[in-house]
């Protein structure tokens, strides 16, 4: 019962989309409707020759529609102004209008409208020369920006913010959860714990998050068949590797310590891979580990071994992982050091609710177009295989999924003044 009422409450987003658009589209016909009802956006009337004629002669408002015309008396006839120009046949018109001979007028225009060629708009001035000077009649072009304006800008405007709150909403309804599911989605690595994917959105996004969900399930079960297979393989190669021990004693001294060598090194692949898949495959309990003191633990451990390795104090840190890894890690890093830089210094640093580790050696330094391939699995530093650096190639493969997994970051880097550097960003327990 309760299923079927969750079902029912969930919603496709595309009814909302839908009732918004034609919301928009009634409620902008309604504004139309209203701004095409309270008129057309208003223009300056045209003045015909006998509204100008009878202002010039009685020196009053004629009765025709528009803005008031300025009429006024100077000393000498009217002069163009900006587009002004003389136009001769209104000229000719107002004097028959007026009964007084041409050269008594002079009409300043700037256009007539179309077919009508006695009327005239925006700004124009007429003059007539009588016996007390010049009488001028001007009219004026009216506003561009009138209240029509303002009343329809105003509803426009209201019109958008309107539509703006439910598109906001529908936006927000929208985003929130695909937010989420991308956030949860980053999230996701081999070997840690499965993400919480969010459960709530419209159903159209509730399908998409169960597709991401079943796409990392699959991922997942992909991934832990093949570090299941990868493991089973090595462990498996120890038995006729512990034959080929016991046959290799019956050969000469030379070939024997030959063939050892081999084996040995072969051993150390096989343990380096099932160390690879076990810290791959599996969540590991999580504890608070002090910073400090496990780094130190690690330094003393290598140097009672004859390592080359010093520690330098630091602030208190405390982070949350597995102790075994975070010390499998530092093990790896600054045996990469040590193999190919004879020494290994230690030290760090807090900021920014992490702890950041550095691990520098006196060595070659890397090719920093190789960097970021060093942490693939099998790929050694060193391309000629030499057994005079050891290592099988997993070392920093293994560091970054122990660190991945604990949400922190390992890079490498060549130093200003020589050697490598290997850096180690974990976040601080919270």
């Amino acid at each position: 019962m309760s299923s079927l009422a969750e079902r029912r409450r969930v919603r496709s987003i595309a009814a909302p989309i839908v009732v918004l658009v034609l919301g928009a589209v009634m409620l902008t016909a309604v504004v139309l409707f209203a701004v095409t009802f309270n008129g057309p956006p208003p223009k300056d009337p045209p003045r015909g020759i006998a509204s100008i004629a009878f202002a010039l002669r009685t020196g009053r408002q004629p009765g025709d529609p528009g803005l008031p015309l300025r009429i006024y008396t100077a000393d000498r006839a009217p002069i163009p102004m900006g587009p002004q120009h003389l136009d001769a046949d209104a000229a000719r018109r107002l004097s028959h209008a007026l009964h007084v001979p041409q050269e008594d007028v002079v009409a300043l225009i700037v256009r007539t409208p179309r077919g009508i060629p006695s009327a005239f708009v925006g700004g124009f001035a007429f003059g007539w020369r009588t016996p007390g000077g010049w009488r001028i009649v001007e009219g004026r072009p009216g506003p561009r920006f009138s209240n029509w304006h303002s009343r329809t800008l105003v509803a426009m405007s209201i019109t958008v913010l309107l539509l703006s709150i439910p598109a906001w909403w529908i936006a927000r309804v929208i985003s929130g959860p695909l937010r989420r599911l991308a956030n949860a989605a980053d999230q996701a690595r081999a070997g840690a714990a499965p993400p919480v994917f969010p459960a709530g959105g419209p159903a159209e996004v509730r399908a998409l998050t169960t597709a991401v969900a079943d796409m990392h399930d699959r991922l997942a079960h992909h991934a832990e068949q093949r570090t299941a297979m990868l493991a089973a393989i090595a462990h498996d190669m120890g038995t006729p590797l512990s034959r080929l021990a016991f046959w290799i004693e019956q050969l000469p001294d030379t070939a024997r310590d030959r063939a050892s060598a081999d084996i040995d090194e072969m051993r150390a692949m096989i343990s380096d891979t099932l160390g690879f898949a076990r810290d791959e495959a599996g969540e590991r309990d999580a504890t608070l580990v002090e910073l400090g003191s496990l780094l130190d633990s690690v330094v003393e451990d290598m140097s009672i071994g004859g390592a080359a390795v010093s520690l330098s104090p630091g602030p208190r840190a405390v982070v949350r992982g597995d102790p075994r890894a975070l010390r499998r890690v530092f093990a790896n890093l600054i045996g990469n050091a040590i193999r190919y830089g004879g020494t290994a210094r230690l030290n760090w640093a807090v900021a920014d609710a992490a702890a950041t580790i550095h691990i520098e050696d006196d060595g070659p330094g890397i090719d920093p177009a190789q960097a970021e391939r060093l942490f693939d699995p099998f790929v050694r530093g060193d391309p000629s295989r030499n057994r005079a650096t050891g290592g099988t190639g997993l070392g920093l493969a293994i560091a970054r999924a122990i660190v991945i997994r604990h949400e922190g970051h390992v890079s490498l880097a060549n130093r200003e003044c020589g050697g490598a550097i290997a850096t180690v960003t974990l976040p601080l327990a919270r």
